[in-house]
């Protein structure tokens, strides 16, 4: 059974679910307005078993729904139908987890903006998940991506020196605690190539159950 969190986040952030089998070319109000980041996502689809549920802004439906008539072409012409032509198109792996696995606590929640953090945690507008060595200096941090009420994405990076000691499967279980505290449920994304991040997102307690995520993005 699907749990309701995800269930709520998903047709939340989608704008329904879920659905029939086949593609579904759906409309939602968020596919218009800033992101997380400040920045759009103007098409973002999940697929579960037969099943795809492709979002996008409700001007761009009827477009969008002619180009899924030739689902061939649908990934490289899909940044030109929702009007961002200049823009790619991810292709993720979508997992999420209820149970993190039970690791141990090795990150800090610290401000965002605190000194010493890598740029791209400074985009996040609440608190991080961090790492430091025993001189203060940045090893390995989560931000945590809050699409919705329901669902929260998690984002994990190390740097070089630090990869191999398991920092990041630690923090990924210990932001996931958090987001499950806070009545929401977690979820890990990752290009389908990226066999270190599965990895770590399979350490963490977030099982690959073959669900898909692919969406247009900023370049």
């Amino acid at each position: 059974m699907l749990d309701r969190r995800l269930h709520l986040h998903l047709a939340t952030w989608l704008g329904q679910w879920p659905a029939g089998p086949g593609l579904h070319v759906v409309c939602s109000t968020r596919r218009a307005r800033p992101a997380w980041d400040g920045r759009l996502r103007p098409a973002v689809a999940i697929t579960a078993g037969a099943s795809t549920v492709l979002s996008v802004a409700p001007d761009r439906v009827a477009a969008v729904r002619e180009l899924a008539r030739r689902p061939e072409s649908l990934p490289d012409a899909l940044p030109t139908a929702v009007g961002h032509p200049s823009w790619v198109v991810h292709d993720d792996v979508f997992r999420w987890s209820v149970a993190p696995a039970p690791l141990p606590d090795v990150g800090e929640w610290v401000p965002s903006g605190a000194a010493g953090l890598p740029s791209w945690l400074r985009l996040f507008d609440r608190p991080v998940l961090v790492v430091r060595d025993d001189r203060g200096r940045y090893l390995a941090g989560v931000g945590v991506k809050r699409h919705d009420r329901h669902g929260h994405e998690l984002a994990v990076g190390t740097v070089p020196a630090a990869r191999g000691r398991g920092l990041a499967r630690r923090l990924v279980a210990q932001a996931a605690r958090r987001v499950l505290a806070d009545g929401a449920v977690p979820t890990y994304l990752h290009a389908r190539d990226n066999a270190a991040s599965a990895r770590v997102a399979e350490a963490a307690g977030f099982p690959d159950r073959g669900w898909r995520s692919y969406g247009v993005y900023p370049g």
